[in-house]
């Protein structure tokens, strides 16, 4: 094995050690000799539609947000993927060999681990915590996306909007969110002009201050 491979195959055990710990060591050790590490760009395209799946990821650094492509071309957001979670849809679409229904794309430079799909009903039944890992991955996701429904569906524009700016101050953890009115219109399928408007009224009802390159939220509510 030559120096190249020995230090990829550390370094991935290292980032499972840190960021997926409850992974049994077996299949620790199982991972760093078949899987490998890829890096991306901030802005770079991971998944789109209509993609297959030659492995699933597992991220563990950088942020990666997801979206589902309109007809129009449009952008809806749906969820952000972090260290420490995987791709539910990778998961899905590589098992079955089904192809992509979403957009995803890296907010900031990352660094994804790659299982070969070969592997994946190996790993669901040989062990134990791998299996729940997906299962619970699965169901974080679909909790997600109950809740954006929820507030899709059943709430305002003026709820969906402030349940998206907490939503992003959890996701980025921070109080200034740097996000154009722009983004924000693009992420919630409306117009940037809808999104200033509704900004500036929860400006003047004290729960967020508008500055020049970003949004404070310290005043809104958890």
């Amino acid at each position: 094995m030559n120096q190249m491979a020995t230090t990829e195959k550390m370094l991935i055990s290292d980032k499972l050690q840190e960021h997926y710990p409850s992974l049994e060591p077996e299949l620790r050790r199982e991972l760093v000799e078949n899987a490998f590490i890829r890096d991306f760009k901030a802005g770079e395209v991971l998944m789109k539609p209509g993609q297959y799946f030659k492995s699933t990821m597992l991220i563990t650094k950088g942020r990666v947000k997801v979206y589902k492509e309109g007809d129009d071309g449009s952008e809806f957001f749906m969820y952000y993927l972090e260290p420490g979670n995987a791709c539910a849809l990778s998961m899905i679409c590589a098992a079955r060999q089904e192809q992509s229904e979403l957009l995803a794309r890296t907010t900031e430079d990352t660094e994804v681990i790659l299982i070969p799909i070969a592997l994946m009903d190996n790993l669901m039944s040989k062990y134990r915590t791998w299996y729940y890992f997906v299962l619970e991955t699965y169901r974080n996701r679909f909790e997600e996306l109950l809740n954006l429904i929820d507030h899709t569906v059943f709430k305002g524009l003026d709820e969906r909007l402030e349940f998206y700016l907490k939503k992003q101050r959890g996701a980025l953890k921070t109080d200034e969110l740097r996000l154009t009115h722009e983004e924000i219109a693009n992420d919630l399928g409306t117009s940037r002009v809808v999104v200033s408007r509704l900004l500036k009224a929860m400006e003047q009802n004290g729960k967020l201050k508008l500055f020049r390159n970003y949004i404070d939220l310290k005043n809104l509510p958890v």
